[in-house]
Parts: structure tokens; C-alpha cells; sequence
């Protein structure tokens, strides 16, 4: 039986990624490392795709999570905003496919369920309540968006071993027999 589990959570944006990761041992979480990633500076989709995944993939091989997790896109309106979040999710799970991690989808209702008790809780309240459950003195405030990405590893950790997952791949065969549409 494994001791100590790492989770890298990430919240993916174009505009601002978040992540946090945490670690778990004997079932108690300790928060490891939150941030976020600014984007805007950067002049084209294309170049916020490679720091996507570069930075996600330089996180893995820092920190060498034993499980990812990723916040799912919500459905909005603007058609081309939800291309360009499905683009920079598609490229947080391509890195971490790349290294074998085990990627799991949650969607944001079901994280902040998780971590609130209400899916339509609010970025303060999701803050509020990480810091109770982490056992913080002060929340990182000037972190706020990165809070996603530690909601999105604590709700993994809260949901380990259940079937509760939005979607699970455990490598690119796994990844391509939940989504065959994608092959086409």
C-alpha cells in the first residue's frame, strides 16, 4: 500500500492556468505548491499552448505526481472560447500522457461540491474552505485563480478509489477508447 500520494491539480485557461499540488499521507493532505501561470502576455494561442505544456510537463518532472487531475471546460456561449480552453486542456493531458501520469476530469460543479458542499459556491468560498481543510494560517490570496487548480487535486484526493469521475485515462489507450470520435 502506497503511503504517500502526490496530486498535481490544474485549473487550464488560456489567460491564467492555475494548479496546485498537494500531498497525501496516511489519508492527511498537505499543500505542496500553488501558482498560476499568466498568459495574456503572450502574443498567440499557438505560444500559450507550448508554455501549457512545457510548464506542465516541467511541474511533473518536479514535483512526480502520481495522479493529475484537470478541471473539465464548462459549456459557454462563445464557441471560440471553449475552443480555445479545450485546446489548453487537451495540452495539460497531452504532457501529462506523455509521462504516464493518470489524468482524471472534473467538472467545476462537481469540484466545488467537493471542497464546499455547493457547486455554485464561490472562488472565496472554495478559498475559505481549502484553507480549513489544508490547515492553512493564511490562504495565498494573491493566488485566488491557483485555488482552482488546488480544489481540482483536493476534490481528486476526496474522490479517490470512487467511480465519481467526469472521466479517467490512464495512458493515450485509454484516452482513445473513451473518445473514438476524437480519432476520426
Amino acid at each position: 500500500m502506497q503511503t504517500e500520494k502526490i496530486i498535481l491539480g490544474i485549473d487550464p485557461g488560456t489567460t491564467i492556468m492555475g494548479f496546485g499540488i498537494i500531498s497525501v499521507e496516511k489519508g492527511k493532505m498537505k499543500m505542496i505548491s500553488i501558482h498560476e501561470l499568466i498568459l495574456k502576455k503572450y502574443p498567440n494561442h499557438e505560444t500559450k499552448l507550448k508554455i501549457i505544456f512545457d510548464k506542465t510537463l516541467a511541474l511533473i518532472d518536479e514535483y512526480h505526481p502520481d495522479e493529475v487531475a484537470l478541471e473539465a471546460p464548462f459549456f459557454g456561449k462563445n464557441v471560440q472560447s471553449m475552443l480555445k480552453l479545450g485546446r489548453a486542456q487537451g495540452v495539460a493531458m497531452a504532457a501529462s500522457l506523455h509521462r504516464d501520469i493518470p489524468i482524471t476530469e472534473y467538472s467545476p460543479k462537481k469540484i466545488k461540491m467537493a471542497i464546499t458542499g455547493n457547486g455554485n459556491a464561490s472562488k472565496e468560498q472554495v478559498a475559505g474552505m481549502l484553507q480549513s481543510l489544508l490547515g492553512l494560517k493564511e490562504f495565498p490570496t494573491k493566488y485566488l485563480d491557483a485555488s482552482d487548480g488546488l480544489a481540482v487535486a483536493v476534490c481528486h484526493h476526496f474522490n479517490s478509489g470512487n467511480v465519481v469521475a467526469d472521466k479517467n485515462y490512464t495512458g493515450w489507450d485509454s484516452f482513445l477508447k473513451q473518445n473514438p470520435d476524437r480519432l476520426k
